[in-house]
């Protein structure tokens, strides 16, 4: 077991080094001029201006140098200065991600609460009516474009029923709570504030949904394969045979095997919420690392650039180890 956790973390940090390397050079190499996106075309004009803008971040040095400096930086925990905000990425990356990661966390919450039980449901009463709207969640959940569900959803429940808050974490009067970590729903649970605590789990119910909907079709309709091809397999007939309560033999002995595909998608799925949100945090005005980078992509920021794709890609390499470590201890085969 040892020996298998000791490799999967060396492969993890020869992948990190390389996505380094080829964040730099799509960052460094993509058409347009930070110049002229930072400056504006009167002060791009003059040259000596330029020649010391450029001095000032880097750009006058060979690229070989400029990704030695970036991967420094990125070793000591410094992704450089922002060209728009004048801030340090990593502050900038500390305060956007929280928004990210709650309204992720909770979107994924949504997901595995729904979407396991209806994919289980769904094989156990193969070709029922669950079967057929387990079908229909998950057709529709994966074809809904995301951009085109927020505004429907926030079209409904705001513009016409009027049930569901605007955009945004918070209604403009409510006074957030003192941030601890900064997340809303864990700092007003701090500093005693069910009043503010409910506005941000009410803000919290239109974007979380909308950003599950497509993984909860592909959670759904991966569990259901799962447990039907288990279902099907000799030992589950086996413990049918043996007079077990059906729903034990589905829990005990078709579950666990099943889980496998879904723990694999379910990881890679999480990994994609938290660094796949843009739409969905642009549509619903959430002040996330997904308008943060769509900002940065429209003002041509690249030391913002690489630090939030580097950031993204130490997600998906740290959830995918985790992904392999978790499937040590759900099949012990793999280990071997």
């Amino acid at each position: 077991m040892a020996n298998f956790i000791v490799t999967r973390l060396a492969l993890t940090v020869v992948m990190a080094v390389l996505a380094t390397l080829v964040i730099f050079l799509i960052a460094n190499t993509v058409p347009g001029d930070p110049v002229l996106a930072a400056l504006g075309d009167v002060a791009a004009s003059n040259k000596e201006f330029v020649a010391e803008w450029r001095a000032k971040w880097g750009l006058d040095l060979p690229l070989w140098q400029r990704y030695l400096i970036f991967l420094k930086g990125v070793v000591q925990g410094d992704l450089g200065i922002s060209i728009a905000s004048q801030r340090p990425v990593m502050e900038d990356i500390a305060q956007f991600a929280p928004a990210t990661l709650e309204l992720a966390t909770v979107a994924f919450m949504i997901t595995l609460a729904i979407g396991i039980p209806l994919g289980i449901m769904a094989a156990v009463w193969r070709d029922t009516w669950i079967d057929h709207v387990a079908r229909m969640v998950s057709l529709v959940g994966v074809s809904s474009p995301t951009f085109w569900l927020a505004f429907i959803m926030l079209a409904i429940f705001y513009g016409g029923l009027e049930i569901a808050p605007g955009p945004g974490r918070l209604d403009a009067i409510a006074m957030p709570p003192p941030s601890v970590t900064g997340l809303l729903l864990i700092d007003t649970i701090i500093a005693g504030d069910w009043e503010t605590f409910r506005d941000a789990a009410a803000h919290l119910v239109l974007p979380s949904i909308v950003l599950a909907a497509a993984t909860l079709g592909l959670i759904t309709r991966t569990m259901r394969a799962a447990m039907l091809d288990c279902i099907e397999q000799d030992y589950v007939r086996v413990a049918r045979a043996k007079g077990l309560v059906p729903w034990t033999v589905i829990v005990r002995h078709a579950f666990p095997n099943a889980l496998i595909p879904v723990v694999t998608l379910g990881g890679l799925a999480y990994a994609n919420l938290l660094t796949g949100a843009v739409m969905t945090e642009t549509v619903f005005s959430w002040p996330g690392l997904g308008r943060y980078t769509f900002r940065s992509a429209a003002a041509l920021d690249f030391p913002a650039i690489m630090g939030i794709t580097l950031i993204v890609a130490f997600v998906y390499l740290l959830v995918n180890l985790l992904i392999d470590i978790s499937y040590a201890f759900l099949d012990p085969r793999v280990r071997l």
